[in-house]
């Protein structure tokens, strides 16, 4: 479900992503390779105008792999540490196990997050770099595979993880939060537990 939901959800905003991507990026170009945008709005109606509409989907293929990752690891990783650390016994009460606490559920979406991003950086570097190349760009990569390979040969597998900590800090809230309403909703919901 993660993978789907993420990959869908993905390739509906690989054109606001590649904006932001771009917009983002353009302060460290020089100033005759600056492209200005003077909003999110400019920068799409000018790509659409200078690469076709279909160049609103610049990078999408990476785009979504990346996120078909991040949610397949975020929900996947998330459930089976939860159940791991049910085993641990540490979130219990008067011997009662807290299966939906809000503790244990902080703590299991906590690894999940950091799991998710140690998989998904990788992707997340070669999308942006594939997203800000410019058209005709000497250095344009080919595909994802031929970014994968360049990337690594001139900067090394560390480059890979480059932004993991920002990554992280954006991410763990957002997986934290969205995870805990989603389960205490949908146990509202069944009429299993209250808010």
């Amino acid at each position: 479900m993660g993978m789907t939901s993420g990959g869908i959800g993905s390739f509906v905003g690989t054109p606001s992503e590649l904006a932001l991507v771009r917009m983002s990026a353009d302060s460290k170009l020089p100033p005759k390779e600056r492209r200005n945008y003077q909003g999110i709005g400019d920068a799409l109606s000018r790509i659409a105008n200078e690469e076709g509409i279909m160049g609103l989907w610049t990078g999408a293929k990476v785009t979504v792999i990346r996120a078909m990752l991040l949610s397949a690891c975020v929900l996947g990783i998330g459930s089976e540490i939860k159940l791991r650390l049910l085993q641990t016994g540490l979130f219990e009460k008067d011997g009662k196990v807290l299966f939906h606490g809000l503790p244990l559920l902080f703590v299991a979406t906590l690894c999940s997050s950091f799991c998710a991003n140690i998989v998904s950086n990788p992707v997340d570097v070669i999308k942006s770099r594939m997203q800000n190349q410019a058209k005709g760009d000497e250095q344009k990569y080919s595909g994802i595979l031929d970014a994968f390979v360049k990337i690594i040969g001139q900067e090394g597998v560390g480059t890979l993880w480059s932004g993991f900590v920002p990554a992280f800090i954006k991410l763990a809230p957002y997986t934290i939060i969205s995870l805990m309403l989603a389960e205490k909703l949908s146990l509202l919901a069944t009429g299993k537990a209250a808010l």
